[in-house]
């Protein structure tokens, strides 16, 4: 591989590794209220991380694509998110935190993509405050979860992997349609205006 080439690929695993750390420092930065060290303190900065690429993903797709789905029997745009909204209160509803009355979302129920914006939000608020008043001594009681005897910690994990599951599905989805990840934009935007080596 000519040096050119290999410095090139080195200045992008460098831009690519400063994007991830700085993607993780601002998972662990938020307000001074919430809390303050330990698993919660993790978990609460990663809600706020994949909420915000949840959130952002959705408002990039346009309207008419909220019905677009792979194949039949499968989810569609608009059927994911509700999917995440509403599992989000199902998921902590395990941990003996009781959601909200108006909690039980239909994944079918809407198409309209400020409706599901407002439900992810709604949800995503309720979550972060929910994990936030839990202590560490929580995260060790044990609860039942899908016929299983487990703990709260774990459930809180389980929670964790389940919205970055449909994160997932829901970038391959956007990428069909011809959308990219606004955070993956903005880094292409910024390795396109670093200053190039000579």
């Amino acid at each position: 591989m000519p040096r050119t080439s290999q410095r090139f690929t080195s200045l992008l695993a460098l831009l690519a590794g400063i994007a991830v750390f700085v993607s993780i420092q601002s998972a662990t930065a938020y307000a001074t209220d919430g809390p303050k060290s330990g698993f919660i303190k993790d978990m609460v900065g990663q809600l706020d991380r994949v909420k915000g690429q949840v959130e952002s993903l959705e408002n990039a797709i346009p309207q008419d694509k909220f019905t677009w789905r792979p194949g039949e029997g499968v989810r569609s745009i608009s059927e994911v998110y509700l999917h995440i909204a509403g599992s989000n209160y199902f998921i902590v509803g395990f941990t003996g935190v009781k959601p909200p009355a108006d909690s039980k979302i239909d994944e079918k129920g809407t198409t309209d993509k400020a409706k599901i914006a407002g439900a992810l939000k709604a949800s995503f608020d309720w979550t972060k405050d929910a994990v936030s008043k839990m202590s560490d001594a929580d995260l060790d009681k044990e609860i039942q979860m899908f016929g299983m005897k487990t703990s709260v910690r774990n459930a809180l994990l389980v929670l964790l992997s389940h919205i970055h599951e449909h994160l997932g599905q829901s970038i391959a989805y956007a990428r069909t349609n011809g959308v990219v990840p606004p955070w993956t934009e903005e880094q292409q935007a910024q390795m396109k205006s670093a200053p190039k080596k000579k």
